[in-house]
């Protein structure tokens, strides 16, 4: 499958790479969406009045597929009302004013782990999700029949441009990292755990493999540098040599994947009793006065942390949740920080600016470029003839949305928008599909 050789080569803009992790702690407020993660919203358990200590809880998971949350800072809730978030849905979320002291709460304590069900429940309840952008709720992922899980694939490729945040876990959070993993193969008959890192991070790489010594099946795989290695079918594929279908999930050809800052707080949670709080997040951009990383409480406004990196030099035109790649515009700067952030990037009018769209001149790079082997310029033509049936031809479900077709194109088709449209009709005509049958 050789297709999975293919991607774009992106300009890096590691700002931040060789600068200390600066931790935020004079924040005078948090709100915290209730909807941090993929699958049903958590329900508040607090009310306006109470008060709460950093890793209170403050909502349950309301479902199989979702996640509990915590107070990230010490101090009382003020609010409890609805906001909106960047996808355009407006979420309940919960107000905590700061009482400066950030006291931890006094009845964590390290969970007892006797069994595969005491860890897959102690995980739940750290309120751990997908940390690398997706945020789907790891106790979910572990939830499987052990026979089943033959690997587990640690993603440390961090492959976006400006993005350093997974570095510094790799670096700087080695304990959290292991002792999560030790943990793990203890209820998991793992034949193999492969952490991927791109050959450009040898400290991650050293900081890994030093690690990897001291430990039974674990190996470090390092990959090329090519964007988007840290895909899921690419990642899979590269460490792994297999390939997921279409359709299906890691675990339907043996693997577990999980972003190595979502194993470090694992290993967090085990060793301390302490749940998700706070995130290391890359602020960069060309706007920005003084990039780096930042140990940010969840629920910080995005204002208060570019305040914290001096502020800006220039009004920015676009700010993002992510990479410049695969990034979600922020609706503006009171947006808070949430589980899954890795960064934020403040770009410039000139960064931000979109170049003038031309017609197609059929080269093809589109197509030569794409991970998963998709064909971005027939697909486009498919979108605008609304022609559903020609669309699942093209396989668009398929597209991992990376922004390699819009990238390379030279005549800068909105290629990536389009899939993104496209898959979005087809889920549209899908559900009107469903409403008929009953």
């Amino acid at each position: 499958m050789s297709f999975f050789l293919h991607g774009v080569h992106v300009p890096h803009r590691k700002n931040t790479k060789d600068k200390p992790c600066v931790r935020m702690t004079d924040v005078k407020s948090v709100t915290i969406p209730m909807v941090m993660h993929i699958g049903a919203p958590a329900q508040p358990v607090v009310k306006v009045g109470d008060e709460v200590k950093v890793g209170s809880l403050i909502a349950e998971s309301a479902g199989y597929v979702s996640s509990a949350i915590h107070a990230s800072v010490s101090g009382k809730v003020t609010k409890i009302s609805e906001m909106l978030i960047s996808t355009g849905k407006k979420v309940p979320a919960v107000t905590i004013e700061s009482d400066g002291n950030m006291t931890p709460c006094e009845d964590l304590k390290a969970p007892v782990i006797k069994n595969r069900e005491d860890l897959v429940e102690a995980i739940k309840k750290s309120g751990v999700v997908g940390l690398g952008g997706a945020g789907f709720p790891t106790h979910v992922k572990f939830n499987v029949d052990p026979a089943k899980a033959e690997d587990l694939v640690i993603n440390g490729a961090e492959c976006e441009p400006y993005i350093t945040s997974d570095s510094y876990t790799m670096t700087e959070r080695v304990g959290d990292i292991e002792f999560a993993l030790r943990e793990i193969q203890k209820h998991f008959s793992f034949k193999r755990i492969i952490i991927g890192i791109e050959s450009n991070k040898k400290k991650p790489i050293a900081a890994m493999k030093d690690m990897a010594n001291r430990m039974e099946n674990v190996t470090v795989k390092v990959l090329p540098q090519i964007y988007p290695q840290g895909g899921e079918k690419v990642l899979v594929y590269h460490t792994t040599r297999k390939v997921i279908p279409t359709g299906k999930l890691p675990i339907d050809v043996g693997c577990i994947v999980c972003n190595c800052t979502t194993i470090a707080a694992i290993g967090t949670y085990l060793k301390t009793g302490m749940p998700l709080v706070e995130k290391c997040v890359t602020v960069d951009g060309g706007a920005v006065n003084c990039p780096q990383n930042v140990l940010v409480p969840i629920g910080t406004a995005l204002s208060d942390v570019f305040e914290f990196c001096s502020g800006f030099k220039t009004a920015p035109e676009k700010v993002l949740y992510g990479g410049p790649m695969m990034g979600i515009t922020v609706p503006d700067l009171s947006a808070p920080v949430i589980k899954n952030t890795n960064a934020v990037i403040a770009l410039t009018e000139k960064e931000a600016k979109l170049p003038e769209t031309a017609a197609c001149i059929r080269c093809g790079r589109c197509t030569n470029v794409c991970p998963v082997g998709l064909a971005p310029a027939h697909i486009m033509a498919a979108y605008k003839k609304r022609d559903s049936e020609l669309l699942k031809k093209l396989s668009v479900d398929t597209c991992m949305l990376c922004g390699c077709c819009s990238f390379s194109c030279p005549a800068n088709r909105p290629l990536v928008q389009t899939n993104t449209l496209s898959k979005q009709l087809l889920r549209e005509e899908r559900e009107k599909e469903a409403s008929k049958n009953g």
